[in-house]
């Protein structure tokens, strides 16, 4: 069985300028390193109308369950600007310990650390009872349409099996591992536009102005309380995040006001039921002041819980005993491609930590490589011996 070495190998993933939805050779990288290692490669090519063809990577060893799959993905955000960056962003230079590159966080390491840790583990104990497998996409910082969800159909079709899932997104709040999340909330981005009536400014008598209206709607909304949090999530949030009317004229009174607002909730609501609240304060709005004020849902993803249980604890205790350290369990952050899996199968993150993600000169230090390559070992050896049920 050949070794792996994580580090050159985040350095070749780091060197394929693999920005959204682009491959830039990088799925061929990990074909090179997965092939010898006795992994079966799927390359998966889906579009959509509208959205550009993406190439995601399905590798799977042994044949059997239970199958054990890391998710990623080897798409990263462009480096913005390059002046910013002391390190050529796509170099994968090492200095006095450190790793730069744009993936170097979020999340080549994580990828090249887990194939590096299965390698060592079946070197080490043989090709497990069972099936090893990963789920890498080239897009999962864009839109997703053609990433996770779409390999996610195609292993439907084709019966696959997925036992459980660790998506090796970065996690960590200062150190690799010391968080793991079990799930996350809800996001719902929403449109609102307020119609009133055009008219000269000296005369507003004349005019329904949507400013006001939108105004005490943009109040009233981003002061509503939805919740003081629950057992595993944090209080759930409305952030407006743009207002405009488009008008340059001091004269007019503008016909339309526009506004976007997100809102991340936890398992205390759904989408609907949510609409259902911006709607009723729109509908009370509209009645005192007037104006046509209309609410679009422009994309949601669901909220998930992998409740604490037997999976989660041999997390918990893989960390331990490969950092000396036991992590907390969060459902803290964004969104990512967990949202997807959770209806295949239990999954949760484990990863480097953020701190540098998408960021100039994005970095991370070559000792946590090592530890998370540890970590991902510990834990393939404690599935492998006792797979959770």
């Amino acid at each position: 069985m050949p070794a792996v070495d994580a580090i050159a190998l985040t350095q070749a993933l780091i060197r394929c300028p693999s920005v959204t939805p682009e491959d830039a050779g990088v799925l061929g990288v990990l074909e090179a390193a997965l092939k010898p290692l006795g992994f079966k490669c799927e390359r998966l090519r889906f579009e959509t109308p509208g959205a550009a063809p993406t190439e995601n990577l399905y590798a799977r060893l042994g044949t059997v369950r239970p199958n054990f799959c890391f998710a990623g993905h080897t798409d990263v955000v462009p480096p913005g600007d390059r002046a910013l960056w002391k390190h050529d962003p796509f170099g994968a230079e090492r200095a006095d310990g450190i790793l730069y590159g744009r993936g170097a966080a979020d999340m080549k390491s994580g990828v090249a650390a887990f194939i590096a840790a299965a390698a060592n583990h079946v070197k080490a104990r043989g090709v497990p009872k069972g099936s090893i497998s990963l789920l890498i996409t080239n897009d999962e910082e864009g839109p997703g349409t053609n990433g996770t969800a779409k390999v996610l159909d195609w292993l439907r079709t084709k019966k696959e099996p997925i036992d459980h899932c660790i998506v090796g997104e970065p996690t960590g709040a200062k150190t690799a591992g010391d968080t793991i999340k079990i799930g996350r909330r809800g996001s719902m981005n929403c449109r609102v536009s307020v119609r009133g009536v055009q008219g000269h400014s000296a005369y507003p008598q004349g005019a329904i102005n949507p400013i006001p209206i939108m105004a005490e709607f943009v109040g009233r909304v981003s002061t509503l309380t939805l919740d003081t949090g629950t057992e595993h999530f944090e209080p759930s949030t409305i952030a407006f995040t743009s207002l405009d009317v488009g008008n340059a004229a001091t004269n007019v009174i503008p016909a339309v006001a526009r506004a976007a607002f997100n809102i991340r909730y936890n398992d205390l609501h759904t989408p609907d039921s949510l609409l259902r609240k911006i709607e009723t304060i729109a509908h009370e709005v509209g009645r005192a002041m007037g104006g046509e004020i209309g609410i679009e849902v422009i994309s949601r993803g669901e909220v998930f819980l992998t409740a604490p249980g037997p999976f989660t604890e041999l997390l918990r205790l893989a960390v331990s005993s490969a950092t000396g350290a036991s992590p907390q369990f969060s459902t803290s952050g964004g969104t990512s491609d967990a949202r997807y899996i959770r209806s295949y199968c239990p999954v949760a993150e484990l990863g480097l930590h953020s701190r540098t993600a998408h960021k100039a000169d994005e970095c991370v230090a070559v000792s946590e490589i090592e530890k998370l390559t540890r970590i991902y070992e510990a834990v393939l050896g404690l599935y492998f011996s006792k797979p959770p049920k």
